[in-house]
């Protein structure tokens, strides 16, 4: 992941939105909804290479906003919250690994998380969010929901379709909004600004 970010802002990219799969943690996620990440727990190592643990890794509010908003026009379910991203598929989230190999501290990691309301596990959004920070971009997540740890239910590519438009439409709006920034000479997009924009959005529609 660091590696395709880090040549991505070589060439010039600025935003990157993780779009992909994930585990849920609390039982009243449905497979096929949405999570959309506001932050990352950091379980990853490359981050911690970069900066120290405590920096926190965080979503731009541009793309979190811009996600919320295309899967409220696409009429998707989806939920917000925190994110764990963990670099380990098995011990790392709390799965067994080969002989039945688990650490006793990762053992209910799944069910620590949940307590303190993380939403899922996944695998990049960390990194993601951590490079983009350092780095003056901008980063976000959706992921469509494929298993359920709590309710021990598995169906592969439910909501990936979802996920994969939510994100499309998101990156479209992110465009107007940074045609907008760039017609009002403004850096921030305040509450304001976005309503007046979704005015505008509506009546061109």
């Amino acid at each position: 992941t660091a590696i395709a970010v880090e040549e991505l802002f070589r060439v010039g990219a600025d935003t990157f939105v993780r779009v992909g799969t994930t585990g849920a943690l609390r039982r009243e996620i449905k497979l096929g909804d949405l999570i959309i990440s506001s932050a990352a727990v950091r379980y990853d190592g490359v981050s911690k290479i970069y900066v120290d643990s405590e920096y926190p890794a965080v979503a731009s509010l541009d793309v979190l906003l811009a996600l919320i908003e295309a899967a409220d026009e696409l009429g998707v379910r989806y939920h917000v919250g925190i994110t764990a991203s963990s670099d380990s598929f098995y011990v790392g989230q709390g799965r067994p690994g080969f002989k039945n190999y688990l650490p006793k501290q990762w053992s209910d990691i799944h069910l620590r998380l949940a307590e303190v309301n993380v939403l899922n596990f996944e695998m990049e959004a960390s990194t993601i969010f951590t490079l983009a920070n350092i780095y003056g971009g901008r980063g976000g997540a959706v992921c469509a929901v494929i298993a359920n740890r709590a309710t021990d239910e598995f169906v592969p590519g439910a909501g990936v379709e979802d996920a994969i438009k939510v994100a499309n439409e998101a990156v479209r709006i992110l465009k107007e909004w940074d045609d907008l920034r760039a017609e009002k000479k403004i850096t921030y997009l305040s509450a304001s600004t976005l309503s007046e924009w979704y005015l505008r959005s509506r009546k061109s529609r």
